[in-house]
């Protein structure tokens, strides 16, 4: 196959939703309410054609009104096509629609995709994987990390307080940039650690909130802070939910007070806020290597039912 003679295009308006349909992905039932609430937008979602035939598929999301989209969700290629044509053809795609999405010498966001928990011992998914890195790293891109996606499902038995703790609401965004700031201290996290190799730990913590937590519409009522019988704040969590899910959005032990299992204190106390919503599942997920918040969550009763890897062009 030529790929000189794709067709490499974006969507002309909603209605050719079908067509970016005709490759699978698991977030695909996501795409018409996306396109309906201003998430997606026809521009950002781009097709490679031979003839009738769908070969590649790239799409992006941002928050509705955004100017431009800040999250890089969807990449498919025909998985029936032998791997070097498929990663000719993806990168094909991939490079013209970044060329018209994202502005001259800025950095593209972030590409995330969701992955088989098994997807090392599975050489069809592995091969999907393998394929997208190809692709990715050939236009300037690198792995970022691994994570675990970990989901509480409704009837699962809530872990039990142990009542070392009380809990308040946190008072306001000063209040949980400056609980943030030392938790930053030895994180575990790859996105933050990151963020502080560019900027202080304020600086990243502020960044933190405003472009996740400031945007969650679920009551801030939710957020908690765990006190000790002292008075003192020992951590936090931030239990949310985002257009899709109950969530629980970021856990924090201050420095001073962790190794005493206080993070299974927290994550019943958001769990706990969640589940009286009635909601039937609550989703997380940490980086593959924070081997102590992965174990925490599964013993709340959090299953890992699926993986994501991220890749960045940051300092790629």
């Amino acid at each position: 196959m030529a790929v000189a003679d794709l067709t490499l295009r974006p969507l002309a308006d909603a209605g050719e939703l079908t067509r970016f349909l005709e490759l699978p992905y698991v977030l695909d039932d996501e795409l018409a309410d996306d396109l309906a609430q201003g998430h997606r937008r026809p521009e950002w979602m781009w097709i490679a054609e031979d003839g009738d035939r769908v070969l590649a598929r790239a799409a992006w999301w941002g928050p509705a009104g955004a100017g431009e989209p800040v999250a890089f969700d969807f990449f498919d290629v025909d998985d029936a096509l032998p791997p070097g044509e498929a990663v000719e053809i993806g990168a094909v795609l991939l490079a013209a629609a970044l060329r018209v999405i994202v502005p001259e010498g800025a950095t593209p966001p972030e590409y995330g995709r969701f992955i088989p928990a098994d997807w090392r011992e599975d050489a069809e998914a592995r091969q999907i994987v393998e394929t997208r890195t190809q692709v990715l790293t050939r236009l300037g891109a690198r792995p970022l990390v691994e994570r675990l996606r970990l989901e509480w499902r409704a009837g699962t038995p809530l872990p039990e307080p142990s009542g070392r703790l009380d809990f308040r609401p946190v008072r306001d965004r000063a209040e949980l940039i400056d609980l943030m700031v030392p938790v930053m201290e030895g994180t575990l996290d790859a996105h933050s650690r990151g963020d502080l190799e560019r900027m202080t730990p304020e600086a990243a913590a502020a960044k933190h909130y405003d472009e996740e937590f400031a945007r969650f519409t679920s009551p801030r009522a939710w957020w908690r802070v765990g006190v000790s019988a002292a008075g003192e704040p020992v951590g936090f969590v931030i239990p949310a939910r985002n257009a899709y899910n109950a969530i629980i959005a970021y856990l924090g032990v201050l420095p001073a007070h962790r190794g005493h299992g206080y993070v299974d204190d927290l994550l019943a106390e958001g769990t706990g806020i969640l589940a009286g919503e009635g909601v039937p599942r609550i989703r997380a997920s940490t980086d593959l290597p924070n081997v102590p918040m992965a174990q925490a969550f599964a013993r709340a009763g959090y299953v890992n039912f699926e993986r994501a890897i991220n890749y960045s062009w940051e300092s790629a």
